[in-house]
């Protein structure tokens, strides 16, 4: 999944999205990634409106990763964000590997 957009109701969306593909599927039988970039990132700040969400999220085995391009563009550092996510060097590269591999593409 993509988040690019720096929007706590998309990003309850896309939670939401995500959650309802475990349910639906079991969580054992499905790799959920969402992928952040550009605005989005402002997200996964610790202190943002959706860190509880998050957190929720990558325990139930949602992969969270983040674009260090953005957060460099944006002088954003490791520290100041949510400490279980993971991080990609570029979003849009993670993205194309992704569906390289035969991941679906979703854009809550």
């Amino acid at each position: 999944m993509q988040v690019s957009d720096n929007d706590p109701a998309k990003w309850n969306l896309a939670l939401n999205n995500a959650r309802n593909a475990q349910d639906d599927l079991g969580k054992d039988n499905i790799d959920i990634e969402i992928v952040v970039y550009g605005p989005g990132i402002h997200m996964l700040r610790m202190e943002a409106t959706t860190a509880t969400r998050v957190t929720q999220a990558i325990k139930s085995g949602i992969s969270i990763v983040a674009c260090e391009n953005t957060m460099t563009a944006q002088k954003i550092n490791k520290a100041d964000m949510h400490d279980a996510i993971s991080y990609v060097p570029a979003g849009v590269i993670q993205l194309m590997k992704r569906q390289q591999q035969g991941w679906a593409y979703i854009r809550p």
